[in-house]
């Protein structure tokens, strides 16, 4: 039995319209969930299969995170997938600087966080003061190795080609990515983004300006 906290504005996102979604996964993860809607303490219990039910928590913990429980339950899909958080707030000076990062890591509309999605094929959430990630364990690596470059303050430009190399790579070695509708690569210019890079430290090398913190 484990026991996994989510904040409460998602306790209602976990437990769905009269309980479906907290029943849809208890019976695909073959667990049993005990929603302490006061405290958000989630108790997880295996009731089946037990491999299935290593999910469970993993499951609870990403819809806590931010993720729709659809997005969640992929999780089941294959042994593969897994589930990654990274903390912004561990790496941030004080709130500005949080909310700095945080406005970087979503980009202009939410392009950038798009962007890691289409060129990693992994699923990304920012939620309050969390990352959250879920794919296999080469598209999680390839968002957390992109993420610490915008953290660590590297050019939107350099971030975006580093994740274009990547999902080529990725393409080349039979591995999956997001498609579009017309059934081709996800790229840069299928996201409607336009970047340069610039040799100046100083300069972000991006066109559009960052969210004012």
């Amino acid at each position: 039995m484990q026991h996994v906290r989510i904040p409460d504005d998602r306790i209602g996102v976990l437990i769905g319209a009269g309980g479906e979604t907290m029943r849809e996964i208890e019976e695909k993860a073959e667990v049993r969930l005990n929603i302490d809607s006061e405290t958000g303490s989630v108790e997880i219990e295996a009731v089946g299969d037990p491999i299935a039910a290593l999910n469970g928590p993993d499951i609870v913990r990403a819809i806590g995170r931010g993720f729709h429980p659809d997005d969640a339950l992929t999780l089941l899909d294959n042994e593969m997938r897994m589930f990654d958080l990274v903390d912004i707030d561990a790496v941030t000076r004080n709130q500005n600087d949080l909310e700095r990062k945080k406005g970087r890591l979503i980009g202009e509309t939410g392009r950038t966080r798009e962007l890691m999605e289409e060129l990693s094929g992994a699923s990304v959430v920012i939620y309050g003061k969390t990352l959250g990630i879920i794919g296999s364990p080469k598209e999680v690596d390839v968002v957390r190795s992109a993420v610490d470059m915008i953290i660590d303050g590297a050019p939107h430009g350099a971030v975006y080609s580093y994740l274009e190399r990547q999902h080529n790579e990725m393409q080349q070695e039979g591995m999956g990515y997001h498609e579009f509708n017309d059934g081709g690569p996800a790229t840069p210019e299928d996201a409607d983004i336009e970047f340069t890079v610039d040799s100046d430290p100083d300069n972000d090398g991006v066109e559009f300006e960052e969210p004012e913190t």
